[in-house]
């Protein structure tokens, strides 16, 4: 079964499977579902972030990028275009919106994401609330250059960028790392190195962490990935929004997976 192929199935069993407030009985969930994901906040803030990913869209050099994961569906061949991995490759403003809110509502300080991109999801963390501070791994140092000047331009002091093989730079990190409040995992897209990225991130969770796979219905290795996350012992609730899928671990939740519309 080919990618899109598998990608439009599982759409369709998302679209079957999703619910909304109406079905949640937990209020933990309604409370997410109708203050989180229905109420969209606007945040003047944010309005230059955008700016930016429109400068990137029109960006039309040419770069050279080191691919370590499972590489882009739609973007083949190691020389890329800024403009199409900004179309392609940087999470859309609807997601990373909600991010940004997720943050601000649970006031989550120490924030890692691997896979930088371009940066402009990681501006939406950054710019979350004024106490931040994030953590952006990227493997492609063409990438990781043209994200850190638009950090430079954003005034990015609450943003710190590694650079390098993730698989070896965040071992390294958490080694030393203070608890992690919220995660972001948008890197590599193979079972074996989501699913320690995931483990090696759950020894510095605690218990109103939040952790967000991102692509988990890209092939059926994510969809693996994802469902072994959701049995992982020290998960409790976890909600499938099909583009990525949200993680909690707080210890006073009744363990439940559920599909939400979004």
């Amino acid at each position: 079964m080919s990618v899109n192929l598998f990608q439009l199935k599982s759409y369709f069993n998302y679209w079957l499977d999703a619910v909304d407030e109406h079905s949640l009985h937990s209020p933990f969930l309604f409370d997410f579902y109708t203050n989180l994901l229905k109420k969209k906040r606007s945040n003047p803030t944010l309005v230059s972030i955008e700016i930016y990913r429109k400068s990137l869209e029109q960006d039309h050099r040419t770069i050279h990028v080191t691919d370590l994961g499972a590489g882009s569906v739609k973007l083949k061949t190691s020389k890329r275009k800024v403009s199409d991995i900004a179309r392609v490759s940087t999470t859309p403003k609807k997601f990373s919106s909600l991010y940004s809110r997720i943050i601000g509502h649970y006031q989550c300080r120490h924030i890692i994401e691997l896979g930088t991109s371009l940066g402009v999801n990681t501006l939406y963390l950054a710019n979350a609330h004024k106490n931040t501070q994030v953590v952006t791994f990227e493997g492609s140092s063409a990438i990781a250059s043209i994200a850190n000047k638009g950090f430079q331009e954003d005034n990015g002091r609450h943003i710190r960028m590694i650079e390098g093989n993730i698989d070896k730079t965040l071992p390294s990190y958490l080694t030393a790392s203070p608890p992690i409040d919220f995660a972001y995992i948008d890197a590599n897209h193979r079972l074996e190195p989501t699913l320690r990225y995931f483990e090696g991130l759950v020894t510095k969770m605690h218990s109103k962490s939040i952790l967000v796979m991102d692509d988990i219905h890209y092939s059926k290795e994510m969809e693996v990935a994802w469902q072994t996350v959701q049995r992982n012992k020290a998960v409790t609730i976890t909600i499938d929004l099909y583009r990525c899928g949200l993680v909690f671990f707080d210890t006073s939740l009744t363990k439940q997976n559920v599909v939400l519309q979004f």
